[in-house]
């Protein structure tokens, strides 16, 4: 069967700005299915929530799933499953149905996936069962079930023991996902799958990949097994790789900061098997949003597999960052071994962070008693156009004095900061000294009255 899944899962979907997360990556490979009969039953889900769109996706992701395995058995699509295989049809809704037995005739199946509509709730349960039923028991062919939802489990009994007992017979489940309108979990399809859960398990939000998932499903049952796999994993460079363990299968190494190496000699030449490989990846940059966690992933095989994996992404969360000034570029320097010193000429630096400091004081007439005065100090800097460009605004509440007279009130040190990076009084000047030309305005009203208007209700502080 060639590379019958593959798969790529982290196992968070937001994480804060020094977050870590663990990367799975996932294969699965099962001998050449025409030299290794295979029973498969496709259970195709055919709820309510299929209407439409998505179920005229399935329909032809199921029919291209049955021409491929046609080709593959014997070598040409003349219409008749070979080698001994056999594809049967499941559809589920309330209740499961058997659309078709496991037979060879493609065009009774493509009737058979064809004549399905959707309508009802999902009974996942029922479903399985149904599928059981169709393999003989007594039959040496390999089992395979493909089990395709989009939805919840909201029929029926818990499917989870049913499938476990399917996989205790022998059968092989491969489960894909589509993330309807009734949600998925996918958890619960990584339970129902033959392990490793991540290399059984495909799920997509758009029914416009459906047809390719089946497509990729079918289209690596040609293939014997696999051989000298090469997988080289590129991360984002917003991350970070910190640890990888063994894989499952084959030998891993981490090329740098951002790479992995995975080989694996042979993966299922003998019958069906799995390799997974876990890595830890770290967040390493300061933007925050939606990453995706690949760079590039590359897969090569003797064999010449076809094989995708899933691109996974993360929300990151760094808040919000300022970084004012770039980190100073280094000068490298080398000592001799038998040096006790080094004299070294750096040539020539510059100042950072230069700018200036306006501090105005700014005294308040005719504050009367029991009154508090609300001001406002607003700075602009003027260009050699007489344009205004805005630096700064403070507000300050002064407190209300209880003299029995109006006074003058005197504020003092009013700090405003002017980053030289903001000059425009001296644009195009690279000289550190130049003038900065300032407007002050003020602002100041009395907070508190004795004026009430009609029918209000004011506290007075």
């Amino acid at each position: 069967m060639g590379i019958t899944n593959s798969n790529k899962q982290i196992d968070l979907t937001e994480i804060d700005c020094n977050g870590t997360l663990k990367v799975t990556l996932a294969l699965s490979a099962a001998p050449d299915i025409s030299e290794n009969p295979t029973d498969i039953v496709l259970v195709l889900d055919r709820s309510g929530s299929m209407a439409g769109v998505p179920l005229e996706n399935m329909k032809l992701g199921a029919e291209k799933f049955i021409d491929i395995i046609d080709e593959a058995t014997d070598n040409s699509q003349d219409g008749n499953i070979g080698g001994g295989s056999h594809i049967g049809i499941v559809s589920f809704a309330d209740t499961a149905t058997v659309n078709a037995q496991l037979i060879t005739s493609v065009q009774t199946l493509k009737n058979a996936v064809n004549s399905i509509t959707a309508g009802g709730s999902t009974n996942h349960a029922d479903a399985f069962a149904k599928a059981m039923g169709l393999f003989n028991p007594l039959s040496t062919n390999a089992k395979v079930i493909v089990m395709f939802t989009d939805g919840k489990t909201t029929e029926g009994p818990d499917p989870s023991p049913v499938a476990a007992a399917a996989r205790a017979s022998g059968i092989i489940i491969y489960c894909i996902g589509l993330i309807g309108s009734d949600g998925i979990d996918v958890n619960v399809l990584n339970d129902w799958a033959t392990d490793p859960d991540a290399s059984h398990v495909a799920v997509t939000p758009d029914d416009d990949e459906l047809e390719d998932l089946f497509e990729d499903l079918a289209q690596n049952i040609s293939k014997p097994g696999a051989t000298n796999i090469v997988i080289n994993e590129v991360i984002n460079s917003d991350f970070a790789i910190i640890n990888m363990p063994a894989p499952t299968k084959g030998t891993a190494v981490i090329v740098n900061d951002t790479t992995i190496r995975w080989t694996i000699p042979e993966l299922g030449v003998s019958g069906n098997e799995g390799a997974a490989l876990e890595f830890f990846i770290k967040h390493v940059a300061d933007s925050s949003g939606e990453k995706l966690i690949n760079s590039s992933i590359d897969y090569s095989d003797s064999e010449g597999n076809a094989v995708t994996f899933p691109t996974p992404s993360v929300l990151v969360d760094c808040g919000i960052v300022v970084n004012p000034e770039p980190c100073p570029v280094p000068v490298s320097i080398e000592m001799s071994g038998c040096s006790d010193s080094i004299v070294v000429d750096l040539g020539e630096t510059y100042l950072e962070s230069q700018g200036r400091i306006a501090q105005v004081d700014v005294t308040v007439k005719n504050v009367c008693p029991g009154k508090r005065v609300a001001l406002a100090v607003i700075l602009s800097e003027v260009d050699s156009t007489g344009n205004e460009y805005q630096r700064g605004l403070k507000t300050i509440v002064i407190p209300a004095h209880n003299y029995p007279t109006c006074r003058d009130v005197l504020v003092k040190c009013v700090k405003f900061v002017l980053p030289e990076s903001l000059n425009v009084s001296s644009a195009g000047s690279t000289s550190m000294c130049m003038t900065r030309n300032l407007n002050v305005r003020l602002i100041a009203h009395n907070i508190d009255t004795d004026y009430r208007c009609c029918e209000s209700v004011i506290t007075v502080l």
